[in-house]
């Protein structure tokens, strides 16, 4: 089997990272918390309530998008937690081998969700920005959606089995 790519997507609190990582585990992937990629000035601008303009998304995206190429051209399959929010940012993740795994939820669960984090840049007054920046994926892009009410492990079995059909 080729090596592929899924990119666990959606808005801050909708456990992005905890999904990513079971399912990495799960499948014997190699695991990207898209977020560890930032450039320090995002993580500050964030940090401070301030969301992120498309120039500031842009190295970013090339940044990880760079580190899944490198991998899947050397046959590593891989996991990538990334909020990959609009199509024009997924475009630059997008290669034949990704399906995006987008998880959402209603506002007031990813709100709750937020407003019990601590020590996260990503602030819960964010969470507007990114749902009105928000394009889930269409019927034309490789991707498969889950609620986030169901438990984690509960998303990664279906994740999980969906990659395997």
């Amino acid at each position: 089997m080729s090596a592929r790519a899924v990119v666990v997507m959606g808005v801050a609190g909708c456990g992005k990272s905890t999904v990513a990582a079971l399912l990495a585990d799960r499948l014997g992937w190699e695991l990207l918390e898209g977020d560890a990629l930032h450039p320090a000035a995002n993580v500050e601008r964030m940090g401070a309530g301030i969301p992120l303009t498309d120039d500031d998304r842009a190295p970013w995206l090339a940044a990880i998008a760079a580190w899944m190429d490198e991998r899947l051209d050397a046959g590593r399959s891989v996991v990538v937690a990334c909020s990959a929010l609009a199509k024009r940012y997924r475009d630059v993740l997008r290669r034949d081998e990704v399906v995006f795994l987008h998880l959402t939820g209603t506002p007031e669960l990813l709100a709750e969700r937020l407003a019990s984090r601590e020590h996260h840049f990503m602030k819960a007054g964010m969470l507007l920005s990114q749902l009105e920046t928000l394009e889930p994926p269409a019927d034309d892009e490789r991707h498969l959606t889950l609620d986030i009410a169901a438990p984690p492990a509960t998303l990664v079995a279906s994740a999980a089995s969906a990659l395997a059909a």
